[in-house]
């Protein structure tokens, strides 16, 4: 029995020694490190945020969405954008609106909404912060989205820029006219 329990705890000590050393503060506290994502992180990262908002969304009585690719690229392509501005908001450094990068993927669904970021935080994290956020807490809420996308763009300093687009698949694109005319 002795000798069951020194092997046990060898191997707890041998796993626990193979995880992130985490530092503690004069405070006490565990010292925040920097959250740094792999390319291999990407699916993990996406089905996260997928099934924690879809968790989110059953607890308020809205529908489940699904991940979609188009979405996913608009995404990517926004917090990309949204790094080399150097500003968190909704339009790219060519006045393109989120419409317009849904328009660009071919995307034949109507646009919900979308939700940005600038931070140091992981997904989850962001996605909490989104949700105690009345106005984000609405997009990601909103029972008319059927489809999200969610991807991002992390700076060499760590520095993340998230966007999560929400959709409904099953109804007709809104189309921003580019040069409207004026009525009579």
């Amino acid at each position: 029995m002795l000798r069951r329990s020194f092997i046990l705890g060898s191997m707890a000590f041998g796993l626990a020694s193979c995880g992130p050393q985490v530092a503690i503060g004069p405070d006490g506290l565990p010292v925040a490190q920097l959250y740094r994502i792999s390319e291999q992180d990407t699916d993990n990262i996406q089905f996260r945020v997928l099934d924690g908002l879809n968790a989110l969304r059953q607890s308020a009585g809205a529908q489940s969405v699904q991940l979609n690719a188009q979405l996913n690229a608009a995404a990517a392509t926004h917090s990309r954008d949204m790094s080399v501005q150097n500003r968190p908001w909704h339009f790219g450094s060519d006045g393109s609106s989120p419409l317009d990068r849904l328009r660009r993927v071919g995307y034949g669904g109507a646009l919900t909404g979308e939700t940005i970021s600038e931070t140091y935080e992981t997904e989850l994290e962001t996605l909490g912060a989104w949700m105690r956020e009345p106005s984000t807490r609405g997009v990601l809420l909103d029972p008319e989205a059927t489809e999200m996308g969610f991807s991002w763009f992390q700076e060499s300093n760590g520095k993340i820029w998230w966007t999560l687009v929400m959709a409904n698949g099953n109804a007709q694109p809104i189309i921003a006219q580019q040069n409207p005319v004026p009525l009579q």
